[in-house]
């Protein structure tokens, strides 16, 4: 089984009016813990839509016009994430994406690749999240110790990292740094 461990920067949290600025992955194979492939790059937007920008988003990825503006056109993006896809062999049945919050992550990639492609090429449709990994594997333990489950849960990635001793993701979210983070602690939870 192939997993993509992607995470995305954007100019806010509205994907019906904010846009992917940073998207970084890595496809590993989930049987070997053989990482395959990795991608990040930055995306290229218009003044307008960099003016439509969510503050509090932008203050925590750190990202500017300038930055922005050397980035690669949205096309030039599909096309490589479409290429290094097929590449390594990404397809439903096979393979599933793994992220923080694939919710948000979903939304906004499907900017850069349309449901539709992604449907014609045969990608994975199940988006999985670390949290509900941690979650189960926290609730299977306390039933096995028949210990109660606590009243309050910190289901943060950060939270996640902590309670494995693992640092947590580096201030300035950066895709790639979130990537790499994700995949420790998959690893730290799976006790891979």
């Amino acid at each position: 089984m192939l997993a993509i461990f992607l995470d995305m920067e954007t100019t806010g949290l509205d994907q019906s009016k904010h846009h992917a600025i940073d998207i970084a992955f890595t496809i590993v194979d989930v049987s070997t813990g053989k990482e395959i492939l990795s991608y990040q790059t930055i995306i290229k937007h218009p003044l307008e839509i960099w003016l439509m920008h969510d503050p509090v988003s932008i203050e925590v990825n750190g990202y500017t016009f300038e930055a922005i503006s050397k980035g690669k056109e949205v096309q030039v993006v599909k096309d490589e994430i479409i290429q290094l896809f097929i590449q390594a062999g990404i397809k439903r049945g096979s393979s599933c994406f793994i992220c923080q919050n694939p919710g948000f992550d979903r939304s906004f990639f499907s900017q850069l690749v349309d449901v539709y492609t992604q449907e014609t090429l045969n990608w994975p449709y199940h988006w999985l999240d670390l949290a509900s990994m941690y979650y189960a594997t926290v609730h299977r333990q306390l039933i096995l110790d028949n210990k109660p489950f606590p009243t309050e849960f910190n289901l943060s990635k950060n939270a996640i990292a902590k309670s494995f001793g693992l640092p947590e993701e580096e201030n300035r979210h950066i895709a790639m740094n979130g990537v790499n983070h994700l995949i420790a602690c998959y690893r730290a939870v799976l006790g891979l």
